[in-house]
């Protein structure tokens, strides 16, 4: 098994809410959320959970190959709230969540999950690649983000309407006429996007988070065709810098409007060839 891993948090010194592991034959990423500026009702914080839910789930998905990856994630979920609920308040609406994108091999077919808008990045032998990206968070954001998008990012009014957004964007989470995304709630692994593919068919697996696709997805400077050939050249690395030269020349996000001149970016490239 051949992994390349690469992260850089959103700006140096800042802790990186990203987490992303690998196992003989399963990998993870999670990008961890909170509510800008907002408490969480959790000491422990966004990045303590997306890393410990990323750690209970790599680990539950490789001990346990009979279960269903929903099944591994539902219960990993389980296993976090039960390290935390008699010291947080996991009922508040702003407690720490976080996207969930996980693989596994197995009887020769790859079998994939995806909670959030992170995304998989399946490099097929016979044509073009294929992307798996939840799209409900995005569905639902288009609809309350036009006023912050309006504004230059990182001014003050900027920051008003970001936080806003994100606290409409809460009343939303985990709801039939929302989005869904791993939290306190162990119910949310059932929504999750699950599916499956012949390993003989593909030539990679790559999971990213939502501050490495800016590139093809926000920024449109590449495609995913481009995208595979510079991870297979160069690696991740490359991938994350092109990433931030494109943030660094539009740091006030009129080109590229954005919540987040800069984002946590993660990119776990797995070879299959």
């Amino acid at each position: 098994m051949k992994v390349a891993l690469g992260s850089l948090p959103s700006k140096a010194g800042k802790e990186n809410e990203d987490f992303a592991a690998a196992a003989p034959g399963a990998a993870v990423l999670l990008d961890g959320a909170g509510v800008a500026d907002a408490e969480t009702g959790c000491v422990h914080g966004v990045a303590w959970f997306s890393g410990t839910l990323g750690a209970f789930l790599l680990r539950s998905i490789t001990a346990h190959p009979a279960w269903s990856l929903v099944d591994c994630l539902t219960h990993s979920i389980d296993q976090v709230r039960s390290l935390h609920g008699d010291s947080c308040d996991l009922a508040y609406r702003a407690s720490p969540t976080s996207t969930v994108v996980a693989a596994r091999e197995g009887n020769g077919v790859l079998e994939y999950l995806v909670l959030g808008d992170s995304s998989l990045l399946l490099a097929q032998r016979d044509g073009g690649p294929a992307v798996v990206t939840d799209r409900r968070l995005d569905e639902v954001g288009k609809q309350l983000r036009g006023r912050m998008d309006e504004l230059p990012t990182g001014s003050p009014e900027h920051t008003a309407a970001l936080a806003e957004y994100r606290d409409a964007l809460t009343g939303l989470r985990n709801r039939p006429d929302g989005f869904w995304i791993a939290g306190p709630e162990p119910r949310a692994a059932e929504h999750a996007l699950t599916g499956t593919v012949p390993l003989e068919a593909l030539t990679s697996v790559t999971l990213l988070s939502d501050g490495a696709t800016r590139l093809v997805d926000r920024f449109q400077l590449a495609d995913w065709p481009g995208v595979v050939s510079l991870l297979d050249a160069f690696g991740p690395d490359e991938l994350i810098r092109r990433v931030r030269e494109a943030e660094a020349g539009d740091p006030d996000g009129r080109r590229w409007p954005r919540g987040k001149a800069q984002d946590d970016a993660t990119v776990l490239h797995w070879s299959l060839s």
